[in-house]
């Protein structure tokens, strides 16, 4: 089974950020192609792109519609099969890293010196451990043929 491509009436793309979307999406779509994915895969991205192609909104609320439809179809196949566009875990890590690690170094740091105000400084180091794990979970799934030659912009 193939996927389906998009195929918008080139009117309703009359804005560049809307144009670079659509040109991204058709590019996950092509790459997608290439994996072998499983028939129950294959059919829930095609229903997407159904609804996709069947739309008739225009500007905005088409931009919005698209990125929505992107990104159910990326979180499908991270949850179901693990494929990921390149850079996901990365940008995943960093708001985990700044957050579970970052936080709670930041305010220990703080009580140890008596000012709550260096509480800031675990940010940024909780930025470069989230940044190391997430490219170290990229390249593993670079290696084991995971990832979409694709990075996510939008």
């Amino acid at each position: 089974m193939e996927i389906n491509q998009l195929n918008l009436k080139i009117d309703s793309i009359n804005n560049s950020k809307l144009g670079d979307l659509y040109s991204q999406f058709q590019k996950i779509l092509e790459k997608l192609n290439d994996k072998k994915l499983p028939s129950e895969a294959v059919q829930y991205i095609n229903n997407i792109v159904e609804q996709s192609n069947s739309t008739t909104l225009q500007d905005k609320a088409l931009l919005k519609f698209l990125k929505d439809k992107q990104n159910l179809i990326i979180k499908y196949l991270e949850k179901e099969h693990k494929i990921v566009p390149k850079g996901y875990y990365k940008k995943l890590w960093l708001a985990v890293g700044m957050t579970a690690f970052g936080l709670p170094i930041g305010v220990v740091f703080g009580l140890l010196m008596k000012n709550m105000g260096l509480m800031a400084i675990g940010l940024p180091i909780g930025l470069g451990v989230g940044a190391a794990v997430g490219s170290s979970v990229d390249k593993k799934a670079l290696q084991e043929g995971r990832q979409i030659d694709v990075e996510l912009k939008f």
